[in-house]
């Protein structure tokens, strides 16, 4: 049976005022009329599913923790729009990192009604430096290629994140990118240099950019500096606490394939209070989440519908928009049947009313209960 979702659907060829027809979990046609060039598309509007690639947690729920968790914070972020997502680990003794792996692994492999669909992990170091944590539980190890494909064998990894600059990591990054895992620079104090040397070597993109790396110093430039002159890709916390609306806009015209990401922790969708980070305990104030510090931030409450409204709310077009949260980071790990609406693609469906709050969730045609909530 061909079920329709109605409104203004955003395709790859721009705005089609209709309906997008699925069967058995795959898009079948968009039909209706294509809006003329700058004609302003009216609500509802009809988007591909989010695809976040960074997200630790939500709704309680903690990646490192297993199975029941993984699903926990798949149905979790999937009323919020996401339709896709990669788990992301942190750094922690080789044991606690493989029973989190078996985990998502688990859950990719039997995806159940209401969960965002796992495309694999995002491993999150532990190959990362000690002196660039963040908000990381301090277990950093140094590239080690043997281990990372010990990890490989339990999980789909879709993407790692590493500091270049350390020993090891040149054969890491080979052996990673030859396992099509794409690589990204991060928790790092490279140099500009290092860090291009990397991307020449086979990394592809950067975590979190502007966190937890080394800068923009105009003399020494770091790693920072090197994703804005020879990115091609890259992830950013848009919750604007992590990164400034300006300097979002500036890598907005900088890194061609800038997409998107939550960080999103267990306290996301919680109240106020003391959550897990890994072996951390962090905690929730409003919408930041700190170290006990209280000023260094550990990770965020962010969803991929508000990522979505604070792109558009500091200026970015609403299609534009989408592709950071729905198009670019599907493509960036390869997958080219999600993140847009065209016959073929999977039904990974969003409605959204006219000041963006998400309407209806569909993942694989079906749809999520209490969506937007």
């Amino acid at each position: 049976m061909t079920d329709a979702v109605e409104g203004c659907v955003l395709t790859p060829e721009g705005w089609v005022a209709g309906r997008v027809l699925h069967a058995e979990g795959r898009i079948a046609a968009v039909e209706g009329r294509a809006l003329a060039p700058g004609e302003p598309p009216p609500p509802p509007y009809v988007v591909p599913g989010f695809v976040d690639l960074h997200v630790h947690g939500g709704g309680g729920a903690d990646a490192m923790e297993g199975e029941p968790a993984v699903r926990r914070l798949a149905r979790f972020h999937a009323r919020h729009g996401t339709t896709a997502l990669a788990p992301t680990t942190v750094t922690a003794p080789p044991a606690e990192i493989a029973s989190a792996l078996a985990g998502i692994e688990a859950v990719r492999r039997d995806s159940r009604e209401g969960e965002a669909r796992v495309l694999g992990a995002h491993l999150e170091g532990p190959f990362i430096s000690p002196e660039r944590l963040g908000a990381q539980p301090p277990f950093a190890i140094a590239p080690d290629a043997d281990l990372a494909r010990a990890w490989l064998a339990l999980c789909r990894i879709v993407v790692v994140t590493l500091a270049p600059e350390l020993p090891g990591a040149e054969a890491l990054i080979a052996a990673l990118s030859q396992a099509g895992c794409r690589v990204q620079i991060g928790h790092s104090l490279a140099s500009a240099e290092a860090a291009e040397a990397a991307l020449r070597s086979g990394a592809c993109g950067f975590t979190h950019l502007f966190n937890a790396m080394s800068g923009l110093d105009h003399r020494r430039p770091g790693v920072a500096a090197a994703a804005l002159a020879y990115g091609e890709s890259a992830e950013i916390i848009a919750d604007l606490r992590h990164v400034a609306p300006a300097m979002i806009r500036a890598a907005a015209r900088a890194v061609p394939r800038l997409h998107a990401v939550t960080d999103a922790i267990s306290a996301a969708g919680m109240p106020d209070g003391a959550y897990r980070l890994g072996s951390h305990r962090v905690e929730k104030r409003g919408e930041t989440v700190t170290m006990p510090d209280g000023a260094t931030l550990a990770g965020s409450v962010l969803t991929m519908d508000r990522a979505l409204e604070n792109l558009v709310g500091i200026g970015l077009p609403l299609e534009r928009a989408v592709a950071m949260t729905s198009t670019r980071p599907a493509e960036h790990v390869g997958r080219q049947d999600i993140g847009r609406i065209a016959p073929g693609c999977r039904a990974d469906l969003v409605t959204l009313g006219a000041r963006l709050a998400v309407e209806a969730v569909l993942v694989g045609g079906r749809a999520v209960p209490d969506a937007g909530r």
